[in-house]
């Protein structure tokens, strides 16, 4: 007897008429255009929320000479290694120190020399580099002796390098290039090296760490309250965008912060804050009008491009250096 082949008596599937079949690619042909019209419409919504936020960042940018989202970003990195260096095995500070102010020292050595003033890099950055475990392991004395040390070898590096050129310069600009020379090492590595020995200090991590609350308290304040209400400049042919009520909120923020970390950090009196607050607000001030001046006089708006979009790493820091001599000093007065 034969077998009927596989599937050879299954019933075929009905076949639906016409009319459904067009009514099912119709609904097809339908969905799929609303999709594309969706899709279409919500890449329009966020091409125009980017341009937006691009044109309220630039105008936020030319208002206040700084990218708020870039420097924002910036400061939260370095704070989360600075706090983990500071906190977790305090000697691991040397190499942040050493890294930032080296750094530093390289940004306006380049700018002096890119000006036509001929400061060494090589030496400038060894002395500050060399500067940080002098100071961090030895203390005051060892850190002048380290700093002198630099600044000798700076002077001399400069000199065998105009006995070897063919081209002799000018006496002055020899004397020009060793002053700016001097003066790279007197601005950061002499103020840098405030941090470095008040970190070494027994709960020194906390002080670094509520000095720069302190600063970062003077530059927000300043901010937002010159942004908002700045009108009067502060010194208009050294930096166009300070206004004395930025400067009344960056005063007001300091002292705030200051009797905060005073008192919940460092377990000190409630009006240390104050003094705390109101010496960081002039000096974080002076700081950032001296960069200013600093740039003026070189012909240049940034340090350099250390990072992108943003200035050099001393813009970011000019604040902090001689904020830590403040720093430094009360500590000795208050604790010693």
């Amino acid at each position: 007897m034969r077998l009927p082949e596989p599937g050879g008596d299954r019933p075929t599937e009905p076949r639906p008429p016409e009319p459904v079949q067009s009514a099912r690619k119709g609904l097809r042909q339908d969905f799929d255009a609303r999709a594309r019209a969706a899709r279409a419409d919500f890449e329009a919504q966020l091409k125009q929320r980017k341009a937006e936020f691009g044109a309220r960042n630039e105008a936020l940018t030319a208002r206040t000479g700084r990218n708020l989202p870039a420097a924002i970003a910036i400061a939260l990195a370095f704070a989360v290694v600075m706090l983990a260096a500071l906190l977790i095995w305090k000697p691991a500070f040397m190499v942040v120190a050493a890294f930032l102010l080296g750094v530093a020292v390289y940004e306006l050595a380049s700018a002096m020399r890119f000006a036509g003033r001929d400061v060494p890099r090589v030496p400038s950055v060894l002395a500050a580099v060399g500067m940080v475990p002098a100071a961090f392991l030895g203390g005051q004395v060892a850190a002048l002796f380290a700093i002198i040390g630099g600044i000798v070898l700076i002077a001399v590096w400069r000199l065998v390098e105009v006995v070897l050129a063919r081209e002799k310069p000018p006496a002055g600009h020899v004397v020009r290039d060793l002053t700016n020379g001097l003066f790279v090492q007197a601005y950061i590595t002499l103020l840098g090296a405030c941090i470095v020995l008040l970190s070494a200090q027994p709960r020194g991590e906390l002080w670094v760490i509520a000095f720069i609350l302190v600063v970062v308290a003077v530059d927000t304040g300043a901010y937002a309250t010159g942004l908002n209400l700045g009108k009067h400049p502060m010194a208009p042919r050294i930096s166009p965008k300070k206004t004395w009520e930025g400067f009344a909120g960056s005063v007001a923020a300091s002292i705030l912060v200051g009797i905060v970390v005073t008192w919940l950090m460092l377990g000190l009196p409630w009006w240390t804050g104050i003094v705390l607050g109101v010496l960081i607000s002039g000096s974080a001030t002076l700081g950032d009008l001296t960069e200013s001046m600093i740039k003026r006089d070189l012909g240049i708006k940034d340090i350099s491009s250390f990072l992108p979009g943003h200035g050099g790493l001393l813009d970011r820091i000019d604040s902090i250096l001689p904020s830590a001599a403040v720093a430094y000093v009360l500590f000795l007065v208050v604790v010693h």
